[in-house]
């Protein structure tokens, strides 16, 4: 993937002219603050919703380096259940704390259709990777701690993995093993990407970040439903819906995840939707709630041991 873009090239302006925002309020208080502050955002370019919405919440790059830490996981995954290696180690610096990767290793395919579409997942994976650290420019997060094990039963596949009633006590589910075991390891992941993508988007307030946002949530979007499609075809709607059914005792007590089973007998459930055929959202810390395997407010734990670098680092309490 190029390194330089006009959208690459937008996102850099539009953080420089936020930082300088940010250097003259910290400069200046009070009425004199308020009395600047439309003709500091005219002249930067903003406008009104844009510094409301800055204030009252993340900021975007604190949004986009959250969605990092996200990528970093699911690019670990598939570059080493496709290829056999992790990211280079060009990718993994950053601010915060860099993490090594626990696990991985490369899958033996025996169906030549999931293999090829476990490269295609790998390569986009890396290549949002590179697009959010070209982004974010020196505010990018370091890869933080992971732990993608398949050989541990008490890592977080396995936990996961018992959490839905596919294996037992003491057992491990390893999503290296075979075709399978991946499709089901990456159900998991990619879902959980959607969702945490299109909860983001209102809390986005600059359009060329939200734009960006965009393209990688469709990305993700089209990648779910090829996992889901995939494992509707070799018949694991009962493992994928007990999968589903893990996630939502997790994330909130309302029951929005969906299997991949429709409602009657011989109808799929590849799109899951609301009433309305609008995809739904997680936050934050519903999505931390997922990824870090706990009910709890935490900081890390799951597939994050070490928690995730930025400032959204903390999960709902839901226990």
């Amino acid at each position: 993937m190029s390194q330089s873009s006009p959208i690459i090239d937008q996102l850099k302006k539009q953080a420089a002219r936020r930082e300088e925002r940010r250097h003259f309020f910290r400069k200046t208080s009070g009425l004199a603050a308020g009395l600047a502050v439309g003709t500091v955002l005219g002249a930067c370019g903003g406008g009104g919703d844009d510094a409301t919405a800055q204030s009252n919440g993340p900021t975007d790059a604190e949004i986009l380096n959250f969605a990092l830490n996200l990528e970093y996981l699911e690019a670990q995954f598939y570059q080493h259940a496709a290829f056999g290696i992790g990211l280079p180690a060009n990718l993994l610096t950053g601010v915060g704390t860099q993490g090594a990767v626990t696990g991985g290793s490369q899958v033996t395919f025996t169906d030549p259709i999931v293999g090829a579409y476990a490269r295609e997942i790998a390569k986009d994976e890396l290549d949002h990777v590179r697009f959010l650290r070209t982004a974010l420019g020196a505010s990018a997060v370091a890869q933080p701690a992971l732990n993608i094990s398949g050989t541990d039963p008490n890592g977080p596949f396995s936990v996961a993995a018992r959490a839905a009633g596919l294996i037992g006590a003491g057992q491990t589910f390893n999503p290296y093993a075979d075709d399978e075991s991946f499709l089901l390891g990456a159900y998991i992941f990619e879902d959980v990407g959607v969702t945490a993508y299109k909860g983001a988007s209102p809390l986005i307030s600059n359009k060329t970040f939200l734009e960006a946002a965009a393209g990688i949530l469709a990305a993700e979007a089209y990648h779910a439903g090829l996992v889901r499609t995939v494992l509707y075809a070799k018949g694991l709607q009962s493992a994928a819906g007990a999968i589903s059914d893990a996630r939502d005792s997790l994330d909130a007590s309302t029951d929005v995840d969906q299997g991949i089973a429709g409602a009657s007998a011989g109808e799929s459930n590849i799109v899951p939707l609301d009433s309305n055929g609008i995809a739904f959202s997680r936050s934050p810390g519903d999505v931390l709630n997922i990824v870090y395997l706990s009910q709890a407010a935490v900081t890390q734990g799951g597939f994050f041991p070490a928690g995730v670098n930025g400032s959204l680092a903390m999960s709902s309490a839901y226990a």
